[in-house]
């Protein structure tokens, strides 16, 4: 009898601690907590903590509420000017509804961040749409994201999320039209190398006349000063020689002859034609005496 008593006691503790089990939940910092009755959404404003329900009538699902982060594939969009473009993105978001997140998904995070893709793919769609290249790569591309975050944020709401931000991480242009950019890219730099040697090539020639034009200058210059120096030297030695003459002419007279007779006579196969009475063999004859 004592024992049946004692079985009994520590079943109904069993009971009583398993039913505890069933009646309690925590809820962390970082989850959102859904509490269902019988299915049905009974309430989901539960803060960080222990919380207290129905045990076998309500039932809890925790979510994570932290910010998660959707990497979307590359996808190709196009471009006002019809071209084809490669976009890498990804997207922070998290639940801000657990009510309306559980009701529009069913709780699956999967679901939510396939809806989520589909929205982001749209608003890149759209706005790449509007802009050219240029304005998507670098003029407008910090525009694109806060517009397209600020849509993507509005059209989330419908399913609980929350999107904290947007980021392009690449644009890029597809393999075949990378090919061919690349070659128009070297042929423009191959035709700004060439005209950079052409006007290079034009620079030297005019360098190179100009410098043979001062050449010719300076040399002229150059002789016409030396030729000038020379004609006052040769004045003034003239003027000299005609100082020096003047004193004794006759002995001038004499010199100018023997330099003639030196100048003609320079060469043993030199042969003069004159009368033996010629003025030029004047000195050969004998002095005559002063009467």
């Amino acid at each position: 009898m004592q024992s049946n008593k004692m079985m009994f006691g520590i079943l109904a503790l069993f009971l009583v601690g398993l039913l505890g089990s069933y009646s309690v939940f925590t809820v962390q910092e970082w989850q959102k907590a859904i509490l269902f009755r019988l299915g049905e959404i009974v309430r989901t404003d539960f803060k960080p903590g222990l919380h207290f329900k129905m045990p076998f009538i309500n039932n809890v699902r925790l979510f994570d509420g932290r910010i998660l982060t959707l990497d979307a594939r590359p996808e190709r969009f196009l471009t006002k000017e019809k071209k084809n473009v490669l976009v890498d993105s990804f997207v922070k978001w998290r639940i801000q509804d657990v009510g309306r997140f559980y009701t529009s998904t069913g709780g699956d995070e999967a679901r939510a961040n396939s809806r989520l893709s589909q929205i982001i793919k749209d608003s890149l769609k759209s706005e790449f749409g509007q802009r050219t290249i240029k304005e998507v790569v670098s003029g407008e591309r910090r525009d694109v994201m806060d517009i397209l975050t600020a849509h993507a944020n509005d059209e989330a709401q419908k399913f609980g999320i929350d999107v904290v931000d947007m980021r392009i991480k690449r644009i890029d242009l597809p393999a075949e039209v990378s090919s061919s950019v690349y070659r128009r890219m070297e042929a423009e730099r191959a035709r700004v190398a060439k005209e950079l040697r052409s006007q290079g090539a034009e620079a030297a020639e005019r360098i190179r006349a100009d410098a043979d034009r001062q050449r010719t200058i300076i040399l002229a210059e150059a002789y016409r000063e030396a030729e000038k120096a020379r004609g006052q030297g040769d004045a003034k030695a003239t003027g000299i020689y005609a100082d020096a003459f003047k004193q004794d002419p006759e002995f001038y007279a004499l010199y100018r002859s023997l330099r003639a007779y030196r100048d003609s006579f320079s060469n043993k196969s030199d042969i003069l034609v004159l009368e033996p009475d010629s003025e030029f063999f004047k000195y050969f004859k004998a002095p005559q005496k002063a009467p």
